[in-house]
């Protein structure tokens, strides 16, 4: 008889910062294994998580990070610091009380004891074999020397609050003189920040061995482009639209006024010259995707509509509204990466306004794009995002990170004829919205359903991720205590009772209560 199991599977997405953790963020320690427990309880195979780099150190967006490979240094498990004794019992900081991430709080504390174990790490006779493994994953990973180095010049008091392309010539163009110089001037800094970063990195792939260790893959998140205050953009000035003489950005990064916002979305990430890409046989996106591959067993491409086109700014405009549609790199990338890496699987964020060779290039590569039933009740009956329209090579969400909460959305930004179609549709009465949008997705012939924690636990919009387009006030939201797994008991049963109607369990799963 044929196998007619499809590897249907769900998840949840959780960024690490929302975990529980005594220290007033989530951390890459025991609650991480523990919320890895509790998904395989609940018959999840999937964790997306956001973006993992260091946030920018005023808003603290994932999106906006410091450096495309390096890891956030604020998720380090400090418990585990002080048990292998890089840290003391009176180094621990305050407890802080369970809520909402107060960055500024959590770096100022934070920040000072990392540097303290890392300068363990370096001197202290017992750790010499850490330090081996740590020369290890300097010497595989030589992108670190130019973050290291980037992230020591930044803070020096003269370039403090500057852009690189603000610095001194000899540093703005990289002479090898000035870098040679400034690495034996700083040399203790740039150490200081590659142990962190081994230390981050240690500890996330203990993190990654143990979920799939359970059946649970992780789902990464890369924003295409990158921020132009980076060591990613100050060490390859040739491969983005920069100023051949200041170094600043010529053109930017964003999308054009449409039915959300009426000046469009300016991001000002300076977009890349793709010739000069093409010319090298596409090497830094290969770089970029191996550490992606390090990290995450499946990488999301935010924006990855701008690889078959994107939307091209003057760097000198003030809004998204004057621009122009560039061609992006097409089918030639990915041809390229799969000649480097072999199978490169990624997950296609294709949100939006979608054009056809959008569509043709994701088909092409065969990656699955995205569904939101957030977005279905609009549009008509031929709504891509109704569950009638979905197609099997695709992730499913109630609604992402970027979306209010299931009970947010039909508490306010629901309109009457949207309620009346989804009553109509799901044979609702949306007194427990949350749900019906987390079984509609669970049913849908997407391969994959990826459900948000605020939904699992039927929060309304206080517990919102992100609002797009609002600068501050997005990342902060944590689940709570280390109690939270056991308040949410039943609707663990409920989660896998649906994994397993609607076949999303792994294969060979004997059958359960339901």
């Amino acid at each position: 008889m044929p196998d007619w199991h499809k590897g249907r599977r769900a998840g949840v997405i959780l960024h690490p910062t929302s975990l529980p953790g005594p220290y007033g963020i989530g951390e890459l320690g025991q609650e991480a294994f523990r919320f890895i427990d509790w998904l395989q309880d609940a018959g999840m195979q999937c964790w997306q998580v956001l973006p993992l780099v260091p946030p920018d150190p005023e808003y603290y967006s994932p999106y906006s990070g410091l450096d495309t490979n390096c890891g956030n240094p604020l998720l380090i498990d400090l418990e585990a610091l002080i048990t292998e004794g890089l840290l003391q019992e009176a180094d621990r900081p305050p407890l802080t009380p369970d809520g909402d991430v107060q960055f500024a709080a959590v770096a100022a504390a934070k920040q000072p004891l990392l540097q303290k174990a890392a300068r363990t790490l370096l001197t202290s006779p017992k750790f010499a074999a850490l330090r081996q493994l740590m020369a290890q994953f300097r010497a595989a990973n030589s992108w670190i020397e130019d973050s290291a180095l980037f992230d020591a010049l930044r803070q020096t008091d003269d370039l403090a609050g500057k852009d690189w392309w603000e610095w001194p010539d000899p540093l703005r163009f990289r002479k090898a003189s000035a870098l040679k110089e400034a690495h034996k001037q700083y040399q203790q800094q740039v150490d200081e920040f590659v142990a962190v970063q081994f230390l981050f990195d240690r500890q996330w792939r203990a993190v990654k061995v143990y979920a799939n260790a359970k059946g649970i893959k992780i789902i990464g998140d890369m924003p295409i482009y990158v921020g132009g205050q980076s060591a990613d953009v100050w060490a390859n000035r040739r491969l983005f639209e920069l100023n051949e003489e200041s170094c600043a950005p010529d053109n930017v990064s964003g999308v054009p006024p449409d039915a959300f916002s009426a000046t469009g979305q300016l991001w000002g990430s300076p977009l890349y010259r793709w010739e000069a890409h093409e010319a090298e046989g596409y090497k830094w996106w290969a770089h970029r995707m191996a550490r992606a591959l390090q990290l995450y067993d499946e990488t999301r491409i935010d924006h990855f509509r701008a690889f078959a086109g994107y939307w091209s700014i003057v760097a000198t405009e003030e809004t998204a509204m004057n621009g122009s549609w560039c061609v992006g790199p097409g089918i030639g990338l990915f041809q390229a990466l799969t000649a480097q890496l072999g199978a490169v699987p990624i997950l296609a964020e294709d949100l939006g306004v979608i054009t056809t060779d959008v569509v043709q290039l994701r088909e092409q590569i065969g990656a699955p794009g995205m569904v939101v039933l957030q977005f279905a009740w609009g549009g008509g009956t031929n709504n891509v995002h109704l569950p009638h329209m979905h197609y099997e090579n695709s992730f499913c969400y109630p609604g992402t990170h970027d979306n209010e909460t299931a009970v947010g959305w039909f508490a306010g930004s629901a309109n009457a004829q949207d309620k009346k179609y989804l009553k109509a549709y799901l044979g609702s009465d949306g007194k427990d919205i949350a749900w019906d949008f987390i079984r509609a997705a669970m049913a849908s012939v997407s391969n994959t359903s990826i459900i948000m924690m605020q939904d699992i636990m039927r929060l309304d919009n206080s517990a919102r991720m992100n609002t797009p387009g609002k600068a501050a006030g997005n990342w902060a939201w944590r689940v709570g205590g280390p109690d939270v797994w056991e308040k949410l008991a039943e609707e663990t049963k409920q989660l896998k009772q649906l994994a397993y109607v609607y076949d999303r369990m792994p294969k060979g799963t004997k059958e359960i209560d339901y």
